[in-house]
């Protein structure tokens, strides 16, 4: 099964995510400013943290996300901070689906959800974009460039989101919040020796300086979604992991790709750039840093690190709520079975890393 069968489209609603669909619609009606029914609830296939669920109407459809059910980790899983960053980004005039309303009421459905517009598009699954024409590869490369680096420019405090995060010390937080996550999995999830030496690599190795914006905290390929015929990202999606940040952390976190293969998470390397027709890692570095106003980056090598660390400590938390029986995901598999490989290629890139003395 490739990743993209694995995760596109809807499947009826799982067992474990099952709620009362007419109390939903009671509350659709009071809640959604033009709503009709019926309703028909169907579950995405991805969606790992957060359950995720296209409501149809004869006249448009919605989506859905929602806390999981089941015992959940102190502060993860807060989709009334998705709600909010999605409307204040909406106001800046940044790709996001329109929020309609937050519930957080917990006897609507069981847990706290939200409900936004279904955006018509194209998702891309695969980095090296298959489907498109080998002219065009280099714009939709161009437009991921753009749209981070754009989000980047917003002026945090004038988009009503100076308390969305604490500013400063970036790194050495998250670096701290990852590796304690990952203690806490433990038990169920079991341990990495190279999750175990990069916990003692980063602090180590903290670059100076520091830098706050809106960070996404998982832009990928696909979790945007294109327009159907152009070369244009109309959505960005999945803000569960976005804060006030280092933006050269969410950079390099997309920059990622570049130096994983597809491992649960859409990778190029191993493909021949080349003969592709993408950009190489140089000159898409070299065109954020142009949008951002950057001599450079140069931290890089670090920067990449910590990401393959804290997207391995991902996947380990995945494989926690798998054991737990509280993964969102049918296909939560897979990304277990590529945390091995994920950790491992994290810790050669912290031995071959350049980093200025």
């Amino acid at each position: 099964m490739t990743t993209s069968t694995a995760f596109t489209g809807t499947t009826p609603v799982r067992p474990q995510h099952r709620f009362d669909e007419k109390r939903l619609e009671t509350w659709m009606q009071a809640n959604v400013p033009g709503y009709a029914g019926p309703l028909e609830v169907v579950q995405f296939k991805g969606g790992q943290s957060n359950p995720t669920y296209k409501l149809i109407t004869a006249r448009r459809s919605y989506v859905l996300r929602r806390k999981p059910p089941g015992p959940l980790l102190r502060g993860a899983h807060a989709i009334e901070r998705e709600a909010r960053v999605l409307q204040a980004l909406e106001r800046e005039r940044f790709p996001v689906a329109h929020v309609h309303a937050l519930c957080t009421d917990d006897s609507v459905i069981g847990t706290w959800f939200y409900v936004m517009d279904h955006v018509d598009g194209r998702i891309v699954w695969d980095a090296t974009f298959p489907e498109v024409a080998r002219g065009m590869r280099p714009l939709y490369f161009d437009a991921m460039n753009a749209t981070l680096a754009r989000l980047h420019c917003i002026d945090v405090a004038a988009a009503g989101l100076a308390d969305y995060g604490r500013p400063g010390n970036y790194f050495e937080r998250q670096i701290a919040r990852w590796s304690q996550q990952v203690r806490n999995d433990a038990g169920d999830a079991g341990r990495d020796p190279h999750l175990d030496q990069l916990m003692d690599w980063l602090p180590r190795h903290l670059p100076p300086g520091d830098e706050t914006a809106v960070v996404h905290g998982d832009f990928r390929v696909d979790n945007m979604i294109f327009h159907p015929q152009e070369a244009r990202v109309i959505a960005v999606l999945d803000w569960e992991l976005s804060t006030l940040g280092h933006p050269l952390a969410d950079f390099s976190y997309h920059l990622m790709m570049y130096r994983i293969p597809p491992l649960g998470v859409a990778g190029l390397l191993g493909s021949d750039l080349q003969a592709l027709n993408i950009p190489d890692e140089e000159s898409y570095v070299a065109a954020y840093c142009r949008r951002t106003g950057r001599a450079g980056i140069e931290h890089l090598d670090f920067y990449v690190v910590f990401n393959m660390f804290r997207l391995a400590a991902i996947f380990h938390g995945i494989k926690g709520r798998l054991a737990r029986g509280n993964a969102a995901s049918a296909n939560a598999r897979t990304m277990v079975d590529a945390l091995a490989e994920l950790a491992e290629r994290a810790w050669r890139e912290a031995k071959k890393a350049r980093l200025p003395s």
